[in-house]
């Protein structure tokens, strides 16, 4: 094997690139008394605490702001239409 680390710091931000397992995967979304992001089970930085209900209104918050971009794209396909208008002199 390699002589380099698979878990640490760096500057700061963590890491981990140990082969990932399910109870590894499932155990690091849901950790009950930790704050709302942890460390990701897998890769370069932090994830959301599944078990934490700040991440619970962050995840309502962005699923809103999506269907309102999605909603608000249906509208501005409409106005990109052609419109004849009529001047009376």
């Amino acid at each position: 094997m390699s002589d380099k680390e698979t878990t640490g710091s760096l500057f700061g931000v963590p890491y981990n690139f140990e082969r990932p397992s399910i109870g590894r995967m499932l155990s690091a979304y849901w950790k009950p008394g930790e704050g709302m992001l942890v460390e990701k089970p897998f890769g370069v930085g932090y994830t959301i605490n599944l078990a934490n209900w700040r991440s619970w209104i962050v995840l309502a918050v962005a699923g809103v702001l999506l269907w309102h971009e999605r909603k608000g794209s249906d509208v501005e396909e409409m106005e990109d239409e052609p419109v004849e208008v009529i001047v009376d002199d």
